[in-house]
């Protein structure tokens, strides 16, 4: 045994800092994707918005039957060159933000195998110095100037303001407000809250009938049990048959009907009016008020059908970010910079941007294309409905298309998609699969769900339970479980079979 040298050759998988930038971009959605750019324009000096409106650039390229999935892949991004000196001759200069030059739009025709062979131009971009400083109207935003909800803490501090209280007593409800969560209730425990601020248990309860006391009603209550019986007092119908019924709500989650007139001491008639009572009060008071900004749903890729019966994808060029390099700015600064720190960042700045701008193409080209096949898989959904969706995995996609299945897996993704069906998630073209009783072609979990909906909207007096719906079900083909039926049904919000039939005596 001795020291001696030795060449191996192997092979290893490296993820570069480039590659994983590729795939977190991957990943987010539209949205996101514009915060995580917005924060590389303020790091990055040479990166810039495109927000230039100029003449259209090149139309749609027509798609064509191929197989160039390596190219369109993120984790072909680390071919890009880059010169290692920073010589701006040798670096491309790109435009990654306009996406009416990276291929806006496919049309599918669904008759052949499709694939995305988009060219990618690549105009460069000048510095932007020198730009005047002077306010354009473009600067103003009107949602500046239009003022916000009310907030359900600003409404409950506003109706506090206005009692005439000790200053120890107002200091007690400040805090009990301030624990009051989005749906008006009190998330706190009473006794607990009074100790830590040290005072009598007494002084708590006070100060929460106060509070309760406020509009709207309902609002501090502890659990739905006390809401509802807030609103039933001021509606002076809180006698003690309606309490007995508040107080046994699970009675009445269950349908469970002759138990609650047999408790509430009441006939059927009585009961039926005070379930209705019980229906038209608020369980969340403080939803009315504004919580907090709601983030929509922004569709990324939008389908539609053309006149010959093809379908046309486009991606939402709206929402996605506009970034150039800003060679210019880098020419004129690379020549003044001395020190070698100073250069090396310079030239990482430029070598990120340039990723950066590679990465934005690629993710725009590969949703393109993972949405053209997955409109391709699901032609029949988009013409016929929910029950055509065909089980989808992701491996079909992934071999269809020569990507791996965790790029696909990425791609739908917080994506969604509008179709002339409706706004869906991309997941939800990925539906699972029940096998046919005659060995034929599976069928998809959604579509078997939606079955079951109908068999219940339409049962009648005839309430359908979990074995007579896997009989029916089988009778049509289908190869689905007990268990599983019932899984479905409780997903879709429906009650057993039992407590169907319990409220379908107690409404006749």
């Amino acid at each position: 045994m001795g020291p001696r040298l030795e060449l191996r050759q192997s092979q290893s998988l490296v993820m570069t800092p480039q590659l994983m930038q590729a795939i977190k971009l991957l990943q987010l959605s539209n949205m996101d994707l514009v915060a995580y750019v917005e924060g590389e324009l303020e790091r990055n000096p040479l990166l810039e918005r495109d927000n230039e409106d100029g003449d259209p650039r090149e139309g749609p390229a027509e798609t064509e039957t191929g197989n160039d999935g390596g190219d369109d892949a993120p984790e072909s991004s680390d071919s890009m060159p880059v010169s290692a000196d920073g010589d701006p001759g040798d670096l491309v200069s790109a435009s990654s933000a306009d996406i009416s030059s990276l291929t806006p739009s496919v049309d599918a025709d669904l008759g052949e195998t499709l694939d995305e062979t988009s060219t990618w131009s690549a105009p460069g971009a000048q510095g932007g110095a020198g730009a005047g400083s002077m306010v354009s109207a473009d600067d103003y935003n009107l949602e500046d100037f239009i003022a916000s909800q009310e907030t359900l803490h600003d409404h409950l501090m506003n109706q506090l303001s206005q009692e005439p209280l000790e200053p120890v007593v107002r200091a007690v409800c400040e805090q009990l407000v301030g624990n009051v969560d989005a749906n008006g209730y009190l998330a706190v425990d009473l006794d607990a809250f009074a100790g830590q601020l040290g005072i009598t248990a007494g002084m708590a309860r006070a100060a929460l009938g106060i509070v309760q006391g406020f509009e709207p009603t309902g609002v501090g209550a502890r659990n739905l049990a006390e809401c509802l019986a807030l609103q039933l007092r001021e509606k002076d119908r809180y006698d003690p048959a309606m309490q007995a019924l508040v107080e046994n709500l699970q009675l009445l989650a269950k349908r469970d009907f002759p138990a609650l007139r047999r408790i509430c001491g009441v006939d059927q008639e009585d009961l039926v009016d005070m379930v209705g009572e019980i229906r038209a009060l608020d369980p969340k008071p403080g939803s009315g008020f504004d919580n907090g900004p709601v983030q929509p749903v922004v569709p990324d890729v939008f389908v539609r059908m053309r006149s010959d019966g093809g379908w046309a994808i486009d991606l939402n060029t709206d929402t996605l970010p506009r970034v150039l390099v800003n060679r210019g700015y880098y020419s004129s600064v690379i020549g003044s910079v001395d020190g070698s720190e100073d250069k090396m960042w310079l030239n990482n700045c430029l070598q990120e941007a340039n990723w950066l701008v590679k990465s934005l193409d690629q993710r725009a080209r590969t949703v393109l294309k993972v949405a053209t096949e997955i409109v391709r898989q699901q032609d029949s959904f988009l013409i016929h409905g929910i029950t055509h969706l065909k089980p989808l995995n992701l491996k079909q996609v992934a071999d269809s298309i020569s990507m791996h299945e965790s790029t696909i897996s990425r791609v739908t993704a917080n994506k969604y998609m509008a179709t002339p069906r409706g706004l869906y998630e991309l997941k939800f073209f990925f539906p699972t699969a029940i096998s046919a009783m005659d060995g034929g072609d599976a069928h998809s979990g959604e579509s078997v769900r939606h079955r079951i909906r109908e068999m219940i909207a339409a049962e009648g007096k005839a309430v359908l339970s979990d074995d007579q719906i896997v009989r029916a079900l089988q009778e049509d083909g289908i190869d689905i479980a007990r268990r599983t039926v019932a899984k479905y049904r409780e997903s879709l919000g429906i009650p057993s079979s039992v407590q169907r039939r319990r409220e379908s005596r107690a409404m006749t």
